[in-house]
C-alpha cells in the first residue's frame, strides 16, 4: 500500500492506497495546529497506524500534502501561516520516515491536490493542466508534460497572486491579485462592502453563506460570484496565453458553488477565446476532500518507481535527443480522458 496523507489547518486526512491509487481505507482526525508541528505530525502518524492494524497491508512508501511553502526535496516547512504553531521549519519526511520505516515524501498542499486529479479525478490522464484551489485563498500549480512543475524557484503555477485584478489588497502585501477577488476570504469581505455594517459584519460572512444568498436572488452575492467567476476565468485566459494549456481544474471550499461560479467562467471565456483559437475545457474537482491525501500517496508511488535522480537523467538525455520517445510518466499518460464534472 501507498499512505497519502493531508495536513490541514483543522484535519488531517490519511487514505491507503493499492498501487492502482484506489483507496482502501482512510480516516480524517483534528488537526493540533496549535501543538506545534511534532504534534501534528504525531497525528498524522497514529492515525496510519490505525489503519494499518485495521488489515494485513505492507506500506511501501508515504506521501504528505502540507499547505503553505514547502521544500520537497530536503521535506520540510519553510513558511507557515499563523494558523500554525512551529511548524515553518519543521523536519515533516525525516520525522515520519523515521517512524514508518520506509521512505516519505512532502509536497505543497496544492501541488498535491493537482496530482490527485491528474491521476484519479476530473483530469485524469491529461499531459497539461494548471490546478487552481480557491479556499481561504487562492493556490495554484502547473501539469506539464506530464509532470509537476514547479519551476526553478518552487513557485511556478501561484496564480492567486498574479497582479491586474484591480487595486485590492491582498493577505500577502500586495494589491488586486487573483486572490483578493476569488478566495473564499474575498468573498465574504467583498460582499460585506457591498453591504454595509461594521467591520465585523462585513468579514463574518463565509463565501457558503453568501452562495446561499446569491441562490435565493440576493443581487450583492450574485455580484460577488459574477466578479469571482470572471477573475478566474481572466486568470485562465492569461495562462492559456502564456502556456498553451487549454485544461483546467479547479478545487477548493468555493469551488462548492459551481453553479454560481462557472457560468461568469463559460461567459468571459466565449468572450475572449484565446489566441490559439483551441477550446478550454474547464471542470470542477473529482476527487474532492480527498484529492490532496491521494495526491501525496501518487507522488510517493511516483518516487518509488523513478526516483528523482532517474527522471533527471531521462529528461536530460531527452534533451540530448530529442528523436528519443519519452516513456508515459506514471502519473500522467499520453491520452486524455474526458470526465464531467
Amino acid at each position: 500500500m501507498f499512505a497519502g496523507v493531508d495536513i490541514g489547518g483543522t484535519t488531517t486526512q490519511v487514505v491507503l492506497c493499492t498501487p492502482e491509487l484506489a483507496v482502501v481505507d482512510g480516516l480524517e482526525v483534528p488537526t493540533p495546529a496549535a501543538a506545534g508541528g511534532a504534534a501534528m505530525v504525531r497525528a498524522a502518524l497514529d492515525a496510519l497506524e490505525l489503519l494499518l492494524a485495521r488489515g494485513p497491508a505492507r506500506l511501501l512508501a508515504a506521501g504528505v500534502g502540507a499547505a503553505g511553502l514547502v521544500d520537497t526535496r530536503a521535506g520540510r516547512i519553510l513558511v507557515a501561516s499563523d494558523s500554525f504553531t512551529d511548524w515553518a521549519g519543521f523536519e515533516v519526511t525525516a520525522t515520519m520516515a523515521g517512524e514508518l520505516g520506509v521512505p516519505v515524501f512532502l509536497d505543497n498542499d496544492v501541488n498535491a491536490f493537482l496530482r490527485g486529479e491528474v491521476a484519479e479525478g476530473a483530469v485524469a490522464g491529461e499531459p497539461h493542466v494548471l490546478g487552481m484551489t480557491l479556499g481561504t485563498g487562492v493556490g495554484g500549480a502547473l501539469w506539464l508534460d506530464g509532470a509537476l512543475y514547479d519551476g526553478p524557484h518552487g513557485a511556478a503555477g501561484e496564480i492567486g497572486h498574479v497582479p491586474g485584478f484591480g487595486d485590492l489588497p491582498c493577505t500577502c502585501g500586495g494589491r488586486g491579485h487573483l486572490e483578493t477577488l476569488a478566495s473564499g476570504r474575498s468573498i465574504g469581505a467583498r460582499y460585506g462592502d457591498r453591504t454595509g455594517g461594521s467591520h465585523t459584519a462585513r468579514t463574518a460572512r463565509t463565501a457558503l453563506a453568501v452562495a446561499e444568498a446569491a441562490r435565493l436572488g440576493d443581487p450583492d452575492a450574485l455580484a460577488v460570484y459574477e466578479a469571482a467567476g470572471a477573475a478566474v476565468a481572466r486568470a485562465i485566459l492569461v495562462t492559456a496565453g502564456l502556456l498553451d494549456i487549454t485544461t483546467f481544474v479547479i478545487g477548493g471550499g468555493v469551488s462548492e458553488a459551481w453553479d454560481l461560479l462557472e457560468p461568469p467562467i463559460l461567459a468571459v471565456l466565449a468572450a475572449e477565446p484565446p489566441v490559439s483559437g483551441h477550446p478550454i475545457r474547464v471542470v470542477r474537482a473529482g476527487l474532492g476532500g480527498s484529492a490532496v491525501a491521494i495526491g501525496a500517496a501518487s507522488r510517493a508511488r511516483t518516487e518509488l518507481r523513478e526516483p528523482r535522480e532517474t527522471r533527471a537523467s531521462r529528461d536530460s538525455q531527452d534533451a540530448r535527443d530529442p528523436f528519443t520517445p519519452r516513456r508515459p510518466h506514471p502519473d500522467g499518460g499520453n491520452t486524455a480522458t474526458t470526465r464531467s464534472h
